[in-house]
Parts: structure tokens; C-alpha cells; sequence
């Protein structure tokens, strides 16, 4: 999108921020208070606070930059902190949204795809989350006596990356699909955000569907309504922020500090401040290309992080998709 270019992220609230703080910036009028074509709603409390991004028109999928549908997002401040309180509020509140989007019988089957590579921790959101998943397609087909009532068929692949298996990963799916039929994909896969304080604490929920790799820069065929033939609702966390996004944030917090503190060069500030921000990015850019190019940067402590924020995103599907099911019987039979 070119309001937006160069910036990377995949996050569609933070392109609506974006776009928000250019009106502001511009002084530019408008009869829509979010751009023509894009509705947003707030909601949720101290702990989680979830913005519903709907794309409702053409003009706003230009503005936006991704397909008309609903995008939601969680923002979870404390998601990284082991506080069991707060991981079942947000598993509660991912699986409640979750059901928003999910127009499929009770008994339908359901297909998880766990995308990204395993051997990489910032990448290994979606193998992890297939991990903890409650499968019980094959319950329903040998045992359906030991299978409580409100268990629906769930069946789950971690089908790996291009490079590790020679295959497009579209090409996995479509052929899991063709043979499973399931009334429904759910796509878990890493996202990247142009916000560090977003890394590890926010989940994105669309019925869009996804670009498998578009995370780490690396989109390949998209799975959705349109090349699977049904539904797919994809969920992703930012495991990741681009290095020149990070120093640009970082300059704009220096200079923000520079400006309160500093009687000199206020002016020269407040200048830099004022650069428009595809510019600034785009010279950051340039500076870092010969240091190591296109960088990506990940939080030190992404072992144990991703480990919790994985759990999170799978019980908040578990949760969503099996009725009159907790915490208790979700861990019965993952044993």
C-alpha cells in the first residue's frame, strides 16, 4: 500500500493507526471517521484490550491494504508474564472472538494448520500451537463412545516450510483438504509488527485468511477461500520486528525526549520529528543495508515466550471450537 510502503508489518490495525495519524498530521477532513470503507470498534478492559477492524468496501481495502473481512486484534500487554490468571482471560477472550467468526455446524470437522518452521524459534508459532491442539477427528472415527458430547472433529498438520519439504505449502493443504474435506481451516502462522512493544503481546484474528512466511518477509501462495474451496480463518502473533523499524522507533523516542528536555535546537527537533515517516524509514534503511541488509529482530527470551504465547492461541482454539469443555478437561486429553 504506498501510505504505507516500506514499513513492514501484517497487522491491519497498525496500518489503520498509520493512516489515522496522517489525517491527524495533514489536517486532511473527511466525513469518515476511519477511512471510507473501514469500520472499527473498541472493546475489552485493563488487562485486554481488542479493536475489531471490519473491511467493508473496495476503497477500503486500498486503504487498508489487505482483503475486505474482519480483522481483530488483541492487545495483551502482560501476555509474556507467567500470570495463570491472565493466560485463561486471554484464552477465554481468543476463543470468544474466535466463535464470532465460525459459521460451521457443531459437528462439522475443523482443520488446523500450524505453519512455520519448527527448527526456528520466532517461526515455530504455528508447529507449537498444532501441538497442544485437542485432535479428536480419529476419536469420533474408532472410539466414538469415549468422545463427550459437545467434542467436535478437530484434526491438526504442522506441514513445515518450503525449504525443508520441496512442496508450497498451499499445495500440502489443498491436498489434506481434498481428502479430509473439513468445513473449515483455521491458519496459525508468525507475523511481524512495526512495533516492538507488540512482539509476543498481541494476537491477530481474521477470516481473511493468510500468506504463509509473511512474517519473515517471505509470502508464498495464500491460504484462503478462494484456493482451499472453504473458510479459512487465520490467527497470528508479531514474533518479530524489521531492525530499520525498531531504529525509527527508537530515533522518534530519543527525539521526543530531546524536545522536552532540550531550550536548543528545539526547532531541529521537532524537524526531525516532522520527516515523513516512509522517508525516515527508507534512510534508516539505507544506513543499516551495508551493516547486514534486511534484519529482523526477535526479544532474547523467545524460547519460553513463544512456549506460553503457543498455549494461549491453542487452548483459545480448543475452547472455541469444543463446547462445555475448560482448562481441566482440555488438559485430559492432551495426555
Amino acid at each position: 500500500m504506498e501510505q504505507f510502503k516500506g514499513v513492514r508489518t501484517d497487522l491491519a490495525l497498525e496500518v489503520h493507526e498509520k493512516n489515522q495519524q496522517d489525517i491527524r498530521r495533514s489536517g486532511t477532513a473527511t466525513v469518515y471517521p476511519y477511512g471510507e470503507g473501514v469500520d472499527v470498534e473498541e472493546d475489552g478492559n485493563e488487562n485486554i484490550h481488542v479493536t475489531r477492524v471490519r473491511i467493508t468496501s473496495p476503497e477500503g481495502e486500498k486503504s487498508i491494504g489487505k482483503p475486505m473481512g474482519n480483522y481483530i486484534t488483541l492487545d495483551v500487554p502482560k501476555l509474556k508474564d507467567n500470570d495463570r490468571d491472565l493466560y485463561e482471560e486471554t484464552c477465554r477472550a481468543v476463543a470468544f472472538e474466535l466463535q464470532q467468526l465460525i459459521r460451521i455446524g457443531e459437528q462439522d470437522t475443523v482443520l488446523v494448520v500450524g505453519l512455520g518452521n519448527w527448527n526456528i524459534t520466532p517461526d515455530a508459532l504455528g508447529p507449537k500451537v498444532s501441538s497442544y491442539l485437542m485432535v479428536t477427528r480419529h476419536l469420533h472415527e474408532y472410539l466414538p463412545e469415549q468422545v463427550d458430547d459437545g467434542v467436535r472433529p478437530v484434526c491438526a498438520i504442522a506441514p513445515g516450510v518450503l525449504g525443508l519439504t520441496g512442496i508450497e505449502t498451499s499445495d500440502i493443504v489443498k491436498g489434506v483438504v481434498e481428502r479430509i474435506k473439513p468445513s473449515l481451516v483455521i491458519a496459525i502462522d508468525a507475523l511481524a509488527s512495526r512495533k516492538m512493544n507488540r512482539v509476543n503481546t498481541t494476537i491477530q484474528i481474521a477470516d481473511t485468511g493468510i500468506s504463509p512466511g509473511s512474517g519473515v518477509g517471505n509470502r508464498r501462495t495464500e491460504l484462503s477461500t478462494k484456493t482451499m474451496g472453504i473458510p479459512v480463518i487465520a490467527i497470528g502473533v508479531p514474533t518479530v520486528v524489521d531492525a530499520a523499524t525498531m531504529a525509527n522507533d527508537t530515533i522518534e523516542l530519543v527525539v521526543d525526549s530531546l524536545i522536552n528536555q532540550s531550550q536548543e535546537g528545539t526547532d531541529f527537533y521537532k524537524m526531525l520529528k516532522n520527516l515523513d515517516q516512509n522517508d525516515k524509514y527508507n534512510l534508516i534503511k539505507e544506513v543499516l543495508e551495508p551493516y547486514g541488509g534486511n534484519l529482523i529482530v526477535t526479544p532474547k527470551e523467545m524460547d519460553e515466550v513463544i512456549e506460553r504465547v503457543s498455549k494461549v492461541v491453542a487452548n483459545g482454539i480448543n475452547l472455541a471450537l469444543h463446547k462445555n469443555i475448560g482448562f481441566n478437561d482440555i488438559d485430559r486429553y492432551l495426555q
